[in-house]
């Protein structure tokens, strides 16, 4: 077949997908591998640390996150008014536009200086009144967003009723209205203060004036939703609403599951997915991703099969991120020689490869401790023109550290210097702990130091490995210095 030529979808999908779990072969001999676990093992990620139950994984608490190699794209959003505008202050830099952000930003200090004075004795509305501030969404969003940003321990009583007050001053305003990302910025402030309850009335409120419920609405409240039968109830209500703002219906059905895998609710997502094919909806690549990466996660590797086939003789061909997908399972499945045949096919059907495809394969080979096999598809990488760039210097970085080979980890870290690429908190993070793992704990605090000029914050599981090393080798000291240095980051 010549080269982008594309082959039936079906015909050429079923047979990729009866290869994805052929009998154990090794590209490369060497490493031993784990296996084609599908990642049900109960892990999950914290930050930049996995955790498995209360314990931290070996070294993986450096390595990248599988869902930032492996996210999907947003969802597709029909109304622009389904941002909050949290960005909203980072406006043009010069000109017109820097001064009215200048004042944008003075008038609602000055706004939240009178909330603040709130209480026995002052009469805020009346305060407020006399200020006669030019109302306008992109004012009472910068009002939010200074009582969102300074929520603590000790105010988070109080911030939701002054968000409220003003909230409701400003309705009853003169020419003002509210939109949805108001009433999602009012209700972020009521999830930062757990006012579970007032949500649920803001929503009721939102519904009855007939607002549009974004996916921001929905995100907020189901994050805040910890138990699965109130999160499951959240879902078929909005799946039910008219004012959910995301039509056709597939559509609606896709920024639920969207929003509930980026907060790892896999069952969750299989039932949404149950529901929707019931009530005839039919699925896309996006929908057929976020199930499969589900399925995947949550170990079931057989109707991960299933929907693959099922994608295929729906004639849908897939995209960059079912690809991510696929390869990383491969890798981490220890499918060298099937992940080859995957990349082959890519070219065939015109889809090039590029430098994230074969980072989420590395990655995925790193897991399974095949670093041969990451070595031989890293130098296929660039022999095709692709440039590594940080993600992927970092993966094999951290697949060396934690194969103990810290030489050869440390040269794809100067490599990577050499070539201009700055590291990043995990590759930090991979070759600090690398560093202790053989003694150097010298060279790991000035790796530890460069780290903070860079900007990039250790987790605590190198801090922690870098005190207990320090202690062994019998330099309290220094180790207390770590700790000082760690109290006051």
């Amino acid at each position: 077949m010549s080269r982008g030529a594309r082959p039936p979808l079906v015909r050429a999908l079923r047979p990729l997908s009866a290869r994805l779990w052929p009998p154990r072969r090794r590209l490369c001999g060497g490493h031993g591998g784990n296996g084609g676990e599908g990642g049900g093992s109960g892990r999950k990620y914290e930050g930049e640390v996995i955790v498995e139950g209360e314990e931290e994984v070996g070294f993986d608490a450096s390595r990248v996150p599988q869902e930032v190699l492996l996210g999907l794209p947003s969802s597709g959003r029909p109304e622009a008014d389904d941002d909050d505008g949290e960005k909203f202050s980072s406006g043009p830099e010069h000109g017109s536009g820097r001064r009215f952000f200048e004042e944008l930003s003075l008038e609602a200090d000055r706004i939240f200086k009178i909330l603040l004075q709130d209480g026995p004795g002052f009469n805020t509305r009346k305060a407020l009144d006399e200020m006669r501030p030019r109302l306008s969404n992109a004012l009472v969003r910068e009002v939010l967003l200074k009582i969102v940003v300074s929520i603590d321990s000790v105010n988070r009583a109080r911030y939701p009723k002054l968000a409220y007050k003003f909230f409701l001053w400003a309705e009853q305003q003169e020419g003002y209205r509210h939109n949805t990302s108001m009433y999602n910025l009012v209700m972020k402030v009521f999830a930062e203060c757990g006012e579970l309850k007032a949500m649920w009335r803001l929503l009721e409120e939102m519904t009855d004036k007939g607002l549009p419920v974004s996916a921001r609405t929905f995100h907020l409240l189901v994050c805040t939703s910890g138990k699965g039968g109130l999160r499951r109830r959240l879902v078929e209500r909005f799946i039910k609403s008219s004012n959910f703002n995301y039509r056709p219906f597939r559509n609606s059905f896709n920024a639920i599951l969207h929003i509930l895998l980026t907060i790892e609710q896999y069952s969750l997502i299989e039932w949404v997915h149950e529901k929707m094919i019931a009530e005839g909806h039919s699925p896309d690549v996006l929908t057929y991703n976020v199930v499969m990466r589900a399925k995947y996660m949550l170990g079931k590797l057989d109707h991960f099969h299933k929907l693959l086939d099922e994608m295929g003789r729906n004639g849908l061909a897939p995209d960059l991120h079912t690809y991510n997908l696929l390869l990383h399972v491969l890798g981490k499945g220890d499918k060298p020689l099937a992940a080859l045949n995957l990349l082959n096919y890519m070219s065939d059907v015109g889809c090039v490869p590029n430098v994230l495809h074969f980072t989420n394969l590395i990655d995925g080979l790193s897991r399974a401790g095949n670093l041969e096999a990451c070595k031989y598809f890293f130098d296929e990488m660039v022999k095709k023109g692709c440039e590594p760039d940080v993600v992927c210097y970092t993966v094999m970085i951290t697949g060396y550290v934690s194969a103990g080979e810290i030489d050869e980890a440390h040269k794809f870290f100067d490599e990577m210097l050499l070539r201009g690429q700055l590291p990043n908190v995990y590759t930090y993070n991979s070759m600090i702990c690398g560093l202790c793992i053989v003694g150097k704990v010298d060279e790991a605090c000035s790796l530890l130091k460069e780290m903070d000029l860079h900007g990039c914050t250790p987790n605590f599981s190198v801090y922690s490995n870098l005190v207990s090393r320090l202690r062994n080798a019998g330099k309290d000291s220094e180790a207390n210095n770590v700790i000082n240095y760690m109290t006051m980051s």
